[in-house]
């Protein structure tokens, strides 16, 4: 599903893209690699792990295949490489910094899609990778599609909405709970949020969450009134997914299968300098 969509998306955007020359002239022509070369990949693999660098929300976005690669080889050394990259979105948000290729693919049905368009200079001999401009154009996968392959999924909703923030809250209590850590954490933001009716409605949540100056040793009535640990906000910070059902108002919580710790000042492990 996900792959027809592409192919139609690439082939709306690929031909004024393609027809771009670079700005300044040069005694190389430019080169057509194959998309499936070492080349064009390796170029494809930075360029996304400096896309995702620059990001400071959303998710990390994932190689489903290079579209177009056009090199330019320089005067002197080194290749400018125009890509066009169709991506989707994963499981790991942006501020664990993780590689793109750690991070698995969300299922066709809820997955972010789309593509970057990319300029990146690369110098192999110099170790230098430099990306110079780039532009994404993500949208969600249509819900007649979802209909069509899995009518009972569960489907995306606005994240900000009250019931949403609720199951958050309800189940961040039942995290601050169980853990060991020695300070209160609370609700940042809900990142994703879908509906699912079984029994009753069912909510799935992701959201972030920061450690606050609030210890665990005393009694808090509201850890929303509780002030960030670090001055700036969401210096540490978590990333669950859990679910909460009920009626209206979530009631229990179902599960609360995962989080990860990353810290906003940690610098990503770029492979190449340059950035």
């Amino acid at each position: 599903m996900i792959f027809l969509v592409l192919v139609l998306f690439g082939v709306q955007t690929l031909c004024p893209w393609a027809a771009s020359r670079p700005t300044s002239e040069g005694p190389t022509e430019l080169l057509s690699p194959s998309c499936d070369g070492t080349a064009a990949e390796e170029a494809a693999d930075l360029a996304l792990h400096h896309i995702n660098a620059h990001q400071r929300e959303g998710y990390i976005l994932r190689l489903y295949r290079i579209f177009s690669v056009r090199e330019h080889p320089q005067e002197i050394t080194g290749s400018v490489f125009y890509l066009v990259l169709d991506v989707v979105d994963t499981k790991c948000h942006v501020l664990s910094k993780k590689s793109w290729k750690d991070c698995p693919a969300r299922p066709a049905h809820t997955a972010v899609y789309g593509q970057c368009k990319a300029i990146i200079y690369i110098n192999q001999a110099r170790n230098i990778a430099h990306l110079n401009s780039y532009e994404c154009t993500l949208q969600q996968v249509p819900p007649r599609y979802v209909w069509r392959v899995c009518p009972d999924c569960p489907v995306d909703d606005c994240p900000t909405e009250p019931k949403y923030l609720e199951a958050a809250a309800q189940s961040l209590a039942k995290f601050n709970h169980q853990s060991e850590e020695t300070h209160y954490f609370s609700v940042l933001n809900v990142t994703r949020a879908s509906m699912q009716w079984v029994v009753g409605p069912a909510y799935f949540v992701e959201f972030l969450i920061q450690e606050t100056s609030c210890s665990k040793t005393d009694m808090i009535a509201d850890i929303s009134q509780c002030k960030p640990l670090a001055p700036e906000p969401a210096v540490s910070i978590s990333c669950i997914n859990t679910c909460v059902s009920g009626t209206g108002i979530p009631q229990g919580i179902l599960s609360l299968p995962l989080w990860f710790f990353a810290d906003r000042n940690q610098s990503p492990q770029a492979p190449f300098y340059g950035l």
